[in-house]
């Protein structure tokens, strides 16, 4: 998942409208005054940062294990003792050779709180050099950016990360409690490295809480103006689930009354408008509250200020839902993905089957959505969901802790800028940590420019020169103050 993706909310309409030329426009800069990276950490960053871009961690190319190897021999050359690294191989479902890092840097002396684990992937989604104008696997830097696939996601926040913590040791910082990470090497694909992090590696992945590299975040607009930070607290859960039609059918030239297709189609024109009851959190009361203030008397910020004071509104959470840049945030929402039916030209459907992806609020059971879909299609249509959803998610609670480590590190590049809790309507790994007692935040230090120039996952991805450097210091910053 993209971290500044989340950020597309704290951009009101006006602020996307911006002429197509501005998007080669020079990112802005950060307060001329903040900490900068010493040049030989700079020079880290970038030897570690391109060795991971170049290194194309997609899913069926099997690179992953060779990254891995290669960071843990970094975090060795630094001070880590043979010990406290694990390389560890998986293979996903899907027959996916990949591997994890875990890695522990033991506090000084008996540790005085819990561990504090990090966590990150390391894998990326498949790029195509046509589409792109650069190599997607070359690293490059141009006009204040650098350049290829991962760049953001999430190499963005996995280096910087590794690197304030290296930096941190030759420091000569004395922890005082355990610091773990945990970088995955497919949370693209099925996450099921973070499951393993979560259950079977808990040995060396247990902590009093987490920080995610793979969320938080801010953003800004062409012209510069500020649009927040964003902190993730909360995420949904994804779950599919399958609608399907049986009929007899029969020969095509003597249509029957009822039609598998036909029946499939008014099930899925039932879920077109559907709306799942509203829901408020912690996170997306807070949420909801600071942009209202950022929306200012108009329509959208009245409506977000009356669901805040009553959410029972359900007219006013409609009107907010109804705004493309808050889709998801009010409620659980299930779309159609993909379709198929029929065997046959000439032949009437005997079956016909959708995809419907839906992505759960957090504490809403699967089991519950699944019972209001089947009650919503009706008696004629199965419902039937397409693997397990694990269990729900809960709100990590807003410690006062965390977010004033993340505030401070903030604050030292970007002065007054909101700090905003959100939920992120797609999934991380922290999703997994958090449905097994362990709190996660998405607080990760990268910066973009305008949310209209979202790359990740798509042609050209990229992120400002200094957002790197800035990261590393923001790492550098929020875990001394945690564990420092």
């Amino acid at each position: 998942m993209r971290r500044l993706a989340i950020l597309l909310a704290f951009a009101s309409t006006s602020a996307l409208a911006q002429p197509q030329g501005a998007l080669n426009a020079p990112p802005p800069q950060t307060l001329a005054n903040a900490p900068k990276l010493p040049p030989e950490w700079e020079a880290k960053a970038r030897a570690v940062y391109k060795t991971a871009i170049e290194t194309p961690t997609v899913a069926e190319r099997g690179q992953v294990p060779g990254l891995v190897d290669y960071l843990a021999a970094q975090l060795k050359a630094g001070g880590w003792a043979p010990e406290d690294i694990h390389v560890a191989p998986y293979t996903t479902t899907a027959g996916n050779k990949t591997a994890a890092l875990i890695a522990r840097w033991p506090a000084s002396g008996a540790a005085r709180a819990k561990p504090l684990l990090i966590l990150a992937h390391l894998d990326v989604v498949e790029a195509l050099p046509g589409d792109w104008t650069t190599d997607p696997f070359k690293l490059v830097e141009k006009d204040g950016y650098f350049y290829g696939r991962g760049t953001g996601d999430d190499k963005g926040g996995a280096v910087p990360s590794m690197i304030a913590l290296m930096k941190l040791r030759a420091s000569g910082l004395k922890p005082n409690r355990d610091i773990v990470i945990l970088y995955t090497g497919d949370e693209e694909t099925g996450g099921e490295g973070a499951t393993l992090g979560a259950t079977d590696w808990r040995r060396w992945t247990d902590a009093e809480f987490a920080l995610n590299a793979d969320a938080g975040g801010g953003a800004f607009t062409r012209d510069g103006k500020p649009l927040g930070f964003g902190m993730q607290t909360s995420e949904k859960i994804f779950q599919t689930y399958i609608f399907r039609t049986r009929n007899p059918g029969g020969h095509s030239s003597r249509p029957r009354p009822d039609n598998a297709i036909y029946d499939l189609a008014d099930a899925l024109k039932k879920l077109q408008a559907h709306r799942f009851t509203p829901m408020l959190n912690e996170t997306t009361r807070a949420y909801f509250t600071a942009r209202a203030k950022q929306e200012g008397d108009n329509a959208l910020g009245r409506a977000m200020r009356a669901w805040v004071a009553n959410p029972k509104d359900g007219a006013a959470a409609d009107a907010i839902e109804a705004d493309p840049l808050e889709v998801g945030l009010t409620r659980t929402r299930c779309v159609a993905t993909m379709l198929k039916g029929g065997h046959a030209e000439n032949a009437l459907p005997q079956l016909a089957e959708a995809t419907v992806n839906c992505r759960i609020m957090p504490g809403l059971e699967p089991k519950t959505v699944e019972a209001e879909l089947r009650q919503m299609v009706g008696p004629g249509v199965e419902v039937v969901p397409f693997e397990d959803a694990g269990r729900p998610t809960p709100v990590s609670p807003l410690r006062d802790d965390v977010v004033g480590a993340y505030t401070k590190a903030v604050h030292a590049r970007f002065p007054n800028q909101p700090i905003i809790p959100q939920m992120s309507t797609g999934a991380t790994d922290g999703l997994e940590f958090r449905a097994r007692g362990i709190p996660v935040y998405g607080v990760d230090g990268q910066w973009g420019v305008s949310p209209d120039d979202e790359r990740a996952h798509g042609k050209d991805e990229r992120i400002p020169v200094q957002s790197l450097w800035d990261n590393v210091m923001h790492w550098e910053s929020m875990i001394r103050d945690l564990a420092g």
